[in-house]
């Protein structure tokens, strides 16, 4: 059976813990799916772990849904949550609108996430309304990375704590299904799940979330730069990757491959 925006509901009140993993191809996604993760994460995060962009800024929504519907194919047992990038929502409801139907209607996702509050929460009033489900994200959100001046962990001071803990109440009320909360402080983390009837997810915000989710090069090991301290690597494939392609053209080199078994029969 395919998870559903309920079941995350569900599993809350059941006080059942629950993952959910970013992914980005088809080919991870058969094999996440095949490992039972229930919720997949199509991130803006492919504009660093795929694109090789600096940030998230430059992700277009057409990366995004090609990405997204290779991971809809891939993964029919997972609920697939397409990520908004940047513009695709700042400027206008027209915009959030337009977009997260292009998500719902193009790469067959199931549902989409948006950062922030503010309007974000307006915007996800009329998209539930319409029959969009919405995925909230709060604490250090990285389409705001230049405001924010960096990758800092958020709501430190009580002023920003509240503003958090507000934010989420509201997309709570506003139709969200569930709210993503990156960066905070553990405490806060502990606050906002108790204060919410819908699930939080959290990344670098400690054990009382709801679920957790990390990106899955990270989890894999396969990112060859730097790894926030709130990452657990439980596989090192990189570096699996990087011997191979070592022995391979080694082997190429002295003419230990291709070897006869390796050619197609002449028949």
């Amino acid at each position: 059976m395919t998870t559903n925006v309920r079941d995350l509901r569900r599993w809350k009140s059941e006080g059942t813990k629950f993952t959910m993993l970013t992914c980005y191809d088809y080919s991870t996604a058969r094999w996440l799916d095949r490992a039972g993760i229930p919720v997949l994460l199509v991130g803006d995060s492919l504009g660093t772990t795929m694109l090789g962009y600096p940030d998230t800024l430059s992700v277009t929504m057409d990366d995004m849904i090609r990405h997204a519907g290779a991971v809809v194919r891939g993964a029919p047992a997972a609920l697939v949550i397409g990520d908004m990038p940047f513009m695709a929502y700042h400027a206008s409801a027209e915009d959030a609108i337009r977009n997260a139907g292009r998500f719902l209607q193009e790469a067959r996702v199931a549902a989409v996430k948006m950062e922030g509050g503010g309007r974000v929460i307006d915007y996800t009033k009329q998209l539930t309304a319409m029959g969009i489900p919405v995925m909230g994200h709060l604490g250090l959100t990285p389409t705001f990375v230049n405001q924010f001046g960096g990758y800092r962990v958020q709501g430190r001071s009580d002023e920003a704590a509240e503003q958090i803990l507000d934010d989420a109440k509201a997309l709570e009320e506003a139709g969200a299904f569930a709210v993503v909360l990156e960066a905070i402080p553990s405490a806060l983390g502990e606050r906002v799940t108790q204060a919410l009837t819908v699930p939080t997810i959290g990344i670098g915000a400690g054990p009382h979330c709801d679920g957790q989710v990390l990106v899955i090069q990270d989890v894999l090991g396969l990112n060859p730069d730097h790894v926030a301290k709130f990452v657990r690597q439980y596989a090192r494939l990189g570096e699996a990757i990087e011997a191979a392609a070592r022995q391979f053209d080694q082997d190429v080199r002295s003419g230990a491959f291709p070897t006869p078994e390796h050619e197609y029969s002449a028949r």
